[in-house]
């Protein structure tokens, strides 16, 4: 698998980490971890239970922006690691072939 490797600085991604901090304290983040789903199982989770996971990983280029994050549970923002999107889905599928 081809994969496009962005270099981001260690000034950047502290930048986009402190701005995903301060995205959690907003009322929008609050609205949507309160809903207790997770984007990538569909699971119901308490709010302490969800995490803000980046669909396109800071490390890979992503940004702390409403766009480009969702809540998810810690199972499964573990499990992404710093897949992007396409790379989450392939590693989806490959699993149901295995069961």
């Amino acid at each position: 698998m081809n994969r496009f490797v962005i270099e981001v600085s260690e000034g950047e991604i502290r930048r986009e980490k402190e701005k995903g901090r301060e995205l959690r304290r907003t009322r929008w983040w609050k609205n949507r971890v309160a809903r207790g789903r997770c984007h990538y199982c569909g699971g119901t989770f308490s709010p302490s239970e969800l995490t803000m996971d980046h669909l396109v990983p800071i490390i890979r280029g992503g940004k702390s922006t409403r766009g480009n994050v969702v809540p998810a549970c810690k199972e499964c923002n573990s499990r992404k690691k710093y897949l992007l999107p396409l790379e989450w889905e392939e590693y989806l599928d490959s699993v149901k072939e295995d069961k």
